[in-house]
């Protein structure tokens, strides 16, 4: 009988044990389990927001509306069925846009067609802009298809590009627009076929003789008349894929459409041992940084190519200055060129100080939410009251360096917008908590973050985010052929146009953060993702550098780390890594939660 009441004994242990642990989530948020980060944040001033801000609220964090719909467990039969959906999101886009536009850049989901340049009205640059008869969607999917593991469809398309895109055309596209949409996809397609490993299955193209290596040298070298004859060595914001420069082009450009070419051209130069594309594109950040102002540091958002004057004085992290940032850092992270490295760190320092407001902490006490906001360059004084959309990739990149915290906060404030209206306006008003610009063309910015954050943290909140996005997608976005733009958040009317990086972005982030046994997580190989998405894997011949040779006197300034120091490419956490013992809990207490659907209009 002794061991039927050690048996007994062991049972009702075992028993209490489940119920113990079942208990600690709760027993958690009881005790306060929301530890400060351990390092202060960089920016140690906290001015408050403008009126109209929303005052903080606390009640009680236990068994509240966010407890009970984002803290349960995210089982993995669903999580499965939404790695699949995000997948044939992406098979409807794709398959539409290859039988009823193809070879044409973009698919009209509305109508069922193809869409190219506007010949009849070159001062449509929303189009002309982006569009330059190159089959520009087909181009953009190509790595989205092997990250999915379409190795048949992938094969396919890369030989269809091979045979029958040709960049000898009379249109004149945005260089930025350009090099990140079709440079980096044709770049990253190469990169995927000559990998020996074959992370994502077999890529191999037989016969393959670095055919897209060619057409992406070719694109370059056409796109290279831009930084000619600038006094700056800033670019020109276009060109004429065959006649270059137009003659009435203008002499302003932006400072993320000049700036943000380091990745794209950096990578060409090292894979060709050729340095003129990095070198000019290096240039372009070397002249755009010793315009920052000598006050705050800041950098405007339009700039004089020829002058060297801030035509716009805004400084901010959304349209127009945004991925200038973010490639400072992933030039880094790709090159391993330390100054790139630095100049990063004092513009986030900057960023910081001049651009943020709210509370110092994220998760800790009194205080209006962190939010950043645009301001004068040179007074640092608040210019506007409203943000974009595109500032939502800020979140991710600040999971890059390891700020989680703050990217947690941030991250919050766009996911509240989301929610209310089922998708991000592309400028919103937070003072008037309504759109001032109300369109949403199925950008991926708060996927991209929601990705890098669900990475970092592993906590399920991030998995509900995301199937919360992908219903609004499905739900609001859905056509006859694809996925249209939304013309108005609020009223739900679309606009007949799918922008390539719906293909190659906005899927493709959805899909990794539902597919956990994907190779980008799984293969041991270090990844990064472009502005555009595009997948390039960091390794050791990227750190061979060209550029110094022809800027002399520069060697010691370009210092390089090596491969063993740097951080993965997928996401990299420091100071302020999120502890275990969050992931049983929200990311953000449900109080500040409350604080921000509060301040966005939702209750």
């Amino acid at each position: 009988m002794r061991w039927r009441s050690v048996v007994l004994g062991l049972l009702l242990a075992r028993l209490g044990l489940q119920a113990l642990l079942a208990l600690l989530p709760a027993l958690a948020r009881g005790l306060g389990l929301h530890p400060r980060p351990p390092c202060p944040g960089p920016g140690s001033a906290a001015p408050a927001l403008p009126a109209g801000r929303a005052a903080p609220l606390w009640g009680p964090a236990r068994g509240d509306e966010y407890e009970r719909r984002y803290s349960r467990a995210f089982p993995p039969q669903l999580r499965a069925r939404l790695r699949d959906a995000a997948r044939g999101m992406f098979v409807f886009g794709y398959d539409s846009y290859m039988e009823h536009a193809f070879p044409r850049d973009e698919l009209d989901p509305l109508h069922c067609r193809g869409r190219g340049p506007d010949r009849g009205d070159p001062s449509n640059l929303n189009i002309n802009d982006v569009l330059g008869n190159y089959s520009l969607t087909l181009i953009d999917a190509l790595d989205t298809l092997a990250v999915m593991g379409n190795s048949s469809e992938f094969q396919k398309a890369v030989k269809l590009v091979i045979d029958t895109v040709s960049f000898d055309k009379d249109s004149t596209v945005q260089v930025f627009e350009a090099t990140i949409r079709v440079l980096g996809s044709l770049l990253s397609a190469h990169i995927i076929i000559t990998d020996s490993k074959q992370p994502f299955g077999d890529m191999t193209i037989k016969d393959y003789d670095n055919e897209l290596l060619h057409l992406a040298h070719d694109l370059a070298v056409r796109l290279l008349p831009a930084f000619e004859n600038t006094k700056t060595g800033i670019p020109y914001p276009r060109v004429n894929l065959k006649k270059g420069v137009p003659a009435d082009s203008h002499n302003e450009t932006c400072t993320a459409g000049a700036g943000s070419l380091l990745v794209e051209f950096g990578i060409l130069s090292r894979l060709l041992g050729d340095s003129t594309f990095e070198w000019v594109a290096r240039r372009a950040v070397k002249a755009l940084w010793s315009l920052r102002s000598n006050n705050t540091g800041l950098l405007g958002n339009v700039v004089n190519i020829q002058t060297g004057h801030w035509v716009g004085k805004q400084s901010g992290l959304g349209a127009g200055s945004d991925s200038f940032y973010e490639y400072l850092l992933k030039s880094y992270i790709l090159f391993g060129e330390k100054e790139d490295l630095e100049m990063f760190n004092d513009a986030y320092r900057n960023i910081q100080n001049h651009l943020r407001r709210g509370r110092e902490a994220c998760n800790e006490g009194e205080g209006d939410p962190p939010l950043y906001v645009n301001v004068n360059m040179y007074t640092g004084q608040l210019m506007n009251t409203w943000i974009d959309s595109l500032q939502a990739f800020f979140p991710g990149l600040q999971v890059l360096i390891g700020d989680v915290e703050d990217a947690i906060c941030l991250h919050a404030f766009y996911y509240a917008i989301w929610k209310r209206y089922g998708a991000l306006p592309e400028r919103y008003n937070w003072q008037l908590q309504a759109p001032d610009v109300p369109f949403y063309p199925l950008r991926p910015e708060l996927v991209e973050s929601t990705y890098l954050l669900y990475q970092a943290t592993k906590n399920p909140f991030y998995l509900h985010v995301g199937m919360d996005i992908l219903q609004s997608l499905e739900k609001y976005t859905k056509a006859k052929c694809g996925y249209a733009t939304l013309h108005h958040v609020v009223e739900k009317t679309k606009e007949d146009r799918m922008e390539s990086f719906f293909l190659s972005e906005t899927c493709k982030y959805l899909y990794l953060l539902f597919d956990e046994e994907n190779p980008v997580h799984k293969s041991g190989n270090k990844f990064m993702f472009t502005t555009e998405g595009h997948i390039v894997s960091v390794d050791e011949r990227f750190r061979n550098s060209l550029w110094e040779d022809i800027l002399p006197g520069e060697e010691d300034s370009a210092e390089k780390t090596k491969p063993n120091e740097l951080k993965a490419g997928n996401f990299s956490s420091n100071c302020n890594r999120v502890p275990d013992e969050r992931r049983y809990l929200l990311p953000l207490k449900s109080n500040y939660m409350r604080q921000i659907d509060q301040m966005v209009g939702l209750i």
